[in-house]
């Protein structure tokens, strides 16, 4: 996960299994992936965490998310958006689910609509619990 190492620097009490571990979210990067978004959402609800990397409460709430996310990948997607370079998508958020923006922010979509949406020190994983 050299993404969050890059964010929040290296733990060198991690033990090197670790370091194998896949990463647990996509990369929303790309308008087009909003349609993929919202078929997924018919099969399992979708994860949408808004983070601003300039930001130590988007960060810190951004790493116990990561944290605390052991949902498997048949009952649930996450994705990660870096909105500071991709506001753009953002603005799709706020627009396709009729969302207010805030950040950090989690949107869980099911059925291509938007069922839940909490941000700052109010996103828990525990929420996510009714939608799996």
């Amino acid at each position: 996960m050299s993404f969050f190492k890059n964010i929040f620097g290296e733990n060198k009490s991690e033990d090197k299994q670790s370091e194998n571990v896949e990463a647990k979210f996509f990369t929303l990067n790309k308008i087009e992936q909003f349609d993929e978004i919202d078929a997924i959402s018919h099969t399992k609800p979708v994860v949408l965490f808004k983070h601003s990397t300039r930001c130590i409460i988007s960060r810190t709430v951004l790493k116990q998310f990561d944290n605390d996310f052991q949902f498997p990948e048949e009952k649930i997607d996450w994705y990660l958006l870096d909105l500071l370079n991709h506001r753009d998508l953002s603005n799709e958020i706020a627009s396709r689910y009729n969302v207010v923006h805030q950040s950090p922010q989690i949107v869980v979509i099911k059925n291509g609509k938007a069922v839940f949406n909490e941000s700052h020190d109010r996103i828990s994983v525990d929420d996510l619990k009714q939608f799996t």
